[in-house]
């Protein structure tokens, strides 16, 4: 049942992060025909250099595929009680560029925590600061992974039975929302 072009967005750069595998997780429930990895390896948002060079290409590559995808999944780690600095500076850069991307797309969020909570003080700050940008964020269900380490197998998909059924009704939702 493959169709429609997915972005996921991952709040966290490591590599082997818990929230990059819960956001492979929902690429792999949704099964979208193309999926694309969003790049936040971008410079920390200056209004300085955007003055003095413009947009940085890598910053317009990813309000590109915000614009180009039928729904995005954010996943993002809880750090310090917020969202990340690497999703906060990539929402900041995207908001300087033309067109306004995150205009109507539909978004479903996700969060992985050591902690016992999830994500969710993560969850709602993200909210807040999508707000400007008027995506139609999916309210449910929410997907909050606490004591992540423990809640994916070797191959990094989800065991936990209740995370689960909750990302597999998120992405169903995520689909309808997107017409797919």
């Amino acid at each position: 049942m493959s169709s429609g072009r997915l972005l996921g967005i991952c709040g966290s750069l490591r590599a082997g992060s818990f929230n990059r595998k819960l956001m492979l997780e929902a690429k792999r429930l949704f099964d979208p025909a193309e999926f694309v990895d969003a790049n936040l390896r971008l410079p920390l948002y200056d209004g300085d250099l955007e003055t003095e060079h413009g947009i940085p290409p890598e910053v317009q590559d990813l309000a590109d595929a915000i614009a180009e995808a039928d729904a995005v999944i954010i996943a993002g780690p809880e750090y310090n009680k917020g969202l990340s600095g690497v999703l906060k500076n990539a929402l900041d850069w995207v908001s300087r560029t033309k067109g306004g991307p995150w205009r109507g797309k539909p978004v479903a969020i996700l969060s992985a925590t050591g902690g016992r909570a999830g994500g969710e003080r993560t969850q709602f700050s993200l909210r807040l600061c999508l707000v400007p940008f008027r995506p139609r964020v999916l309210s449910g269900p929410e997907v909050l992974v606490g004591q992540c380490a423990g809640q994916f197998d070797a191959d990094g998909r989800l065991t936990n039975e209740i995370n689960l059924a909750a990302l597999e009704e998120l992405m169903a939702e995520l689909r309808k929302e997107a017409g797919l």
